[in-house]
């Protein structure tokens, strides 16, 4: 019988000869069988029960199949990410999520780019990786669709309805995203706030800043609008993304 430690040196050596393939198969731009050899160094590693070795080499897969198959790519990248995550290698994980949702928007599909861009940032912060990690990841979230944002943001928030910091935080997304869509600022945002306040009774701050934002919006006073702006962050910090739209609200 074949030892655990001979199975593993076994499966080490397989993937170590097919890695050496993979790369000449890249300086060949061979992406289809770069892509093959991959998934078999993927299926060493989980005879061996490395995860950690199975998720880097679905990964690669992926990032070949990005060049002939974005459907294929999805696929893998998403193994990767589920792997990842078992083994506790969120960053990992997170940086797959942000991959398949940038890929999902060059697809037009934006309700999934949202969701995985959005699940990349949770995973970030799950790791306690920089806020600018976070940032980035959400800063890319395709918000000229904005109906799309705000149903996402709005069903995340349902979603979250134990989890009140999270809630609060989604709602005040999709609020921002009213801002840049509604034409009729005022109404468009008091009809929603209303809502987002029934939902979450803690939301009363939020529920301010975006009302003043919107009388401000409907009235054209690009002063009052910095100001509310201003107030809201004295007392609750602004990450880039939220920046970033209220800054388009403004200039608009």
């Amino acid at each position: 019988m074949v030892s655990f430690s001979s199975r593993y040196q076994i499966a080490k050596d397989a993937a170590e000869l097919y890695g050496k393939a993979a790369a000449c198969y890249k300086v060949s731009e061979s992406w289809d069988k770069r892509a093959a050899v991959y998934l078999k160094i993927a299926g060493c590693y989980l005879k061996d029960a490395s995860k950690y070795g199975a998720a880097s080499a679905y990964e690669n897969a992926a990032y070949s199949y990005i060049k002939i198959s974005t459907t294929d790519a999805l696929s893998y990248f998403d193994q990767a990410v589920n792997q990842f995550v078992e083994i506790g290698k969120f960053t990992r994980a997170a940086c797959c999520c942000e991959r398949i949702g940038m890929l999902y928007e060059s697809e037009q599909d934006f309700e999934k780019s949202i969701v995985y861009l959005e699940r990349a940032a949770d995973l970030f912060q799950r790791e306690e990786n920089s806020s600018t990690s976070v940032n980035l990841c959400k800063q890319k979230i395709n918000c000229s669709v904005y109906p799309r944002a705000i149903e996402i943001y709005e069903g995340l928030a349902k979603q979250s309805l134990h989890l009140k910091y999270d809630m609060k935080g989604y709602l005040l997304n999709a609020g921002l995203c009213q801002l840049c869509e509604a034409d009729a600022v005022a109404v468009a945002i008091s009809n929603a706030v209303e809502r987002y306040e029934e939902l979450d009774m803690t939301f009363s701050h939020e529920y301010k800043f975006l009302a003043d934002l919107a009388a401000s919006v409907d009235k054209v006073d690009v002063q009052r609008f910095t100001n509310v702006v201003k107030q809201f962050r004295r007392i609750t910090e602004l990450d880039a993304w939220r920046s970033t739209l209220l800054l388009r609200v403004r200039k608009s």
